[in-house]
């Protein structure tokens, strides 16, 4: 067994296909909905706003489906990622446990998105799509889509969630810097911006209402799609890159996994490091396996919400998802895990999550960050609120090995550094940093409205 810090692939090493778990399920998700008619909906009902090589990525049963050429060469100017040894946690933490990371915040915009911002641009550019529209929370998700649309000479419009907006300046920057055009949802462009203006004129935003904004705007101009950051399985499909790597680097080191860890928002990161173990697990091979989402207790999606079908924006334009979900007219509270913010989760997600397959907990604001703080000091590495969340978790997990006296391999997807959330840092160390928890009437109040189906 190898007794290495850092586990490295070379460029050659990088998987050459995504992993698609469609075909591992142990039954047919639920197909989405007209919203209008309550029958499955086709793949021709998402051409006014996708590329067909997408749609077709959506719904395939392909287990593995190739990686083209340019998308991989732009890949490597950070892939393949590193799997590390977190020592100094382990050794802060007196735990018998063996902590990995996963780190992805060596990409140029910092975090897992431009995984699926690559591939989504080069399809995308390969059926003359002149610019793309896309919402942010946090950001990163945003900056990735600017990133990946300047190299491929397309143009980027951004509606990035109003609280975030404000605490996040620089990652606006960041967007900007790459040649997009960030606007505060909601906005006075859209109608569904419009419409939500009306009713509260000083609204935060929401994710929800940042899609409805962007999709109305890519389905109003010819030449223009829409660019998801997470949910759909195409999207979690160019996420897989990161487990594969992670699952080859733990061959490498004669180890595996007992615990994997993600936090989770809309599902991007968490699934795209989990879905290739899961692999194994639903094979039967790793029954044992233990797979861990973790989310806040502002938005606590999966362990709160309504197993069902609903809108994926404010506005109710999308079709009807299978998920657990708060409502889509949920407006979360102003938390610094802007990228886990969102009302519902992916359909595959929330799907093993049903089956049984993952867990999920949820933390309060402070808790996270003080786990990202001992990790930060212990690593080296500040972490985005969004991935202190897993950190959370692992630090809870690697405990419980300290009281057993169990010497369980845990395993996180590090998905982002925090270098543009030091705003939320600095509010933690001032002792100023408020807890949130949704309330339960509001949840329910959410889900009342939820469509009948």
């Amino acid at each position: 067994m190898m007794d290495e810090t850092k586990i490295t692939l070379t460029e050659q090493e990088m998987p050459k296909a995504w992993y698609n778990i469609l075909p591992d399920l142990p039954r047919p998700l639920d197909p989405p909905l007209n919203p209008a008619t309550g029958q499955p909906i086709g793949p021709e009902a998402l051409t006014p706003i996708f590329p067909m090589a997408l749609i077709m990525q959506e719904v395939s049963q392909e287990r593995w489906i190739e990686i083209p050429e340019p998308v991989r060469k732009v890949y490597t100017l950070w892939r393949p990622t590193p799997l590390i040894r977190a020592r100094r946690l382990e050794q802060a933490l007196d735990t018998p446990a063996k902590i990995y990371y996963k780190w992805e915040g060596g990409s140029p915009p910092g975090s897992h998105k431009p995984n699926t911002a690559v591939a989504q641009v080069f399809y995308n550019k390969e059926a003359g799509v002149k610019r793309l529209t896309t919402e942010t929370g946090a950001g990163q998700w945003g900056s990735a889509l600017a990133f990946a649309c300047r190299l491929f000479g397309l143009e980027s419009t951004v509606y990035m969630v109003r609280v975030s907006y404000e605490q996040k300046p620089y990652r606006r920057v960041l967007m900007e810097s790459w040649g997009a055009t960030v606007f505060p949802s909601p906005t006075d462009k859209t109608n569904a911006g419009r419409n939500i203006l009306k009713a509260d004129p000083n609204s935060p935003g929401s994710l929800g209402i940042a899609i409805s904004e962007a999709i109305e705007d890519a389905a109003t101009h010819d030449d223009t799609n829409y660019s998801l950051g997470s949910v759909l399985n195409h999207v979690l499909l160019h996420q897989t890159i990161v487990g594969l790597e992670a699952k080859a680097q733990f061959e490498k080191a004669g180890d595996y996994p007992d615990i994997l860890v993600g936090c989770v928002g809309g599902g991007s990161n968490f699934s795209g490091f989990a879905f290739p173990f899961v692999q194994d697990k639903l094979k039967g091979e790793r029954k044992d396996l233990r797979v861990i989402a973790a989310e806040p207790t502002a938005c606590p999606t999966l362990t709160k919400g309504m197993y069902a079908y609903d809108f994926g924006d404010t506005a109710k334009t999308t079709p009807l998802l299978k998920m657990y979900t708060l409502g889509s007219d949920f407006i979360p509270a102003p938390i610094h895990a802007g990228g886990l913010r969102y009302h519902g989760d992916a359909p595959l997600l929330c799907f093993l999550h049903k089956e049984g397959v993952i867990e999920a907990v949820a933390y309060h604001q402070n808790p996270i960050f003080e786990a990202a703080l001992t990790f930060a000091r212990t690593e080296g590495i500040l972490p985005a609120p969004e991935t202190a969340h897993a950190i959370r978790t692992v630090i809870d997990e690697a405990l419980k090995c300290k009281a057993s006296g169990e010497q369980k391999v845990i395993a996180f997807n590090c998905s982002g550094h925090g270098h543009f959330d030091l705003g939320a840092y600095e509010a933690y160390l001032a002792g100023k940093l408020p807890d949130f928890e949704y309330p339960e009437a509001k949840i329910q109040e959410s889900l009342a409205r939820l469509p009948k189906v």
